[in-house]
């Protein structure tokens, strides 16, 4: 728009309801789950009452989003595996949060060489304070897989997906979308809705 500063345009520029949707529609059909599987190869534009029941049946997760029965019903607030979303089967992602995988991919790799390189911790804590391999291989395949998928398009494809990543992306730092708590752990007996 001209402006010098982004802080400017963002006064003035507005993302519709629209176009919102047509950016959700187009990363619908780039949707994959923890393994890195590509999930809707032919998808197509969601109907209005299907998207209000994905919304309805799915909560914001970190890279992604969740739809872990109680983990919706209590508005994403009580999971009960302690966040291990790609380890998960409830758990979906798409292009739009590739930023946050690579981030997270570099944060991983930076905390294990950290508590591998410290003495101040017995063999049982630096066990568990270390990141596992399996998660970060997990969190490499998932990305180059969704990096590949990507490659794989036409250029107009790519430049469709990039502006539909841009357009959820920006929507996600107006909108607070929550985020997910670890369920604590009880000492009561199991009853309705509680794992023994």
């Amino acid at each position: 728009m001209g402006h010098r500063s982004t802080e400017t345009t963002q006064i003035y520029y507005r993302i519709t309801e629209k176009r919102t949707r047509k950016a959700v529609d187009q990363l619908a059909a780039h949707q994959y789950d923890g393994t890195g599987q590509h999930l809707a190869r032919e998808v197509t534009r969601l109907l209005d009452s299907e998207r209000a029941r994905r919304g309805v049946g799915q909560v914001a997760v970190p890279f992604g989003v969740c739809a872990e029965p109680s983990t919706v019903k209590a508005g994403g607030t009580a999971c009960p595996y302690r966040l291990r979303c790609l380890g998960c089967g409830h758990f979906r992602t798409d292009a739009s949060y590739l930023p946050e995988l690579r981030s997270y991919l570099d944060r991983l790799l930076a905390e294990r060489e950290r508590v591998l390189a410290t003495t101040d911790l017995d063999d049982w804590a630096r066990a568990e304070a270390t990141p596992s391999d399996t998660e970060i291989t997990k969190v490499r395949h998932l990305i180059r897989r969704v990096e590949t998928d990507l490659a794989n398009l036409t250029d107009e494809e790519q430049a469709h997906i990039k502006l539909a990543c841009a357009t959820v992306r920006q929507v996600r730092q107006h909108v607070s979308l929550g985020m997910p708590s670890v369920l604590a752990p009880t000492a009561d007996l199991p009853g309705p809705g509680r794992r023994p």
